[in-house]
């Protein structure tokens, strides 16, 4: 029985962790070279702004849902007219959900730190292409 309590506790904390990271990422949103913003619009037509790592792959431009919290990919994919802002410029893009090879492909080009998957909580990973309208 102490065991299970033992486990049990340190899962509770564990989720505590992912949630804590997950808050404070979403929250602050870091910016650097390597990130762009991403403009999704609503079903009500409220427009959200999202902070993401851009990835590329073959020339082209990509954005990963590597996170639970992911209503800016639901959003792109609901609507796939989306504003990026890379570099300073805002541009209009195509968000293009991308097929089992090409998610093979990303994937095995941009792969994720195992620090970050463990604090992350090992969620299940999403490309979206970003193609210039």
């Amino acid at each position: 029985m102490k065991a299970v309590k033992l486990i049990a506790t340190l899962f509770l904390v564990y989720v505590g962790i992912v949630i804590a990271f997950e808050s404070l990422l979403g929250y602050f949103q870091p910016t650097r070279e390597t990130t762009l913003v991403i403009s999704t619009t609503a079903e009500d037509g409220t427009s959200n702004d999202r902070v993401l790592t851009r990835l590329g792959s073959n020339g082209q431009l990509y954005v990963a849902a590597n996170h639970w919290p992911r209503a800016w990919y639901n959003r792109a994919l609901e609507n796939s007219n989306v504003q990026v802002t890379l570099d300073g410029e805002k541009g209009d893009y195509l968000a293009v959900p991308v097929t089992e090879e090409e998610h093979d492909r990303v994937s095995a080009e941009n792969s994720l730190g195992m620090m970050f998957r463990i604090l992350t909580g090992f969620p299940p990973r999403y490309f979206v292409r970003l193609d210039p309208r």
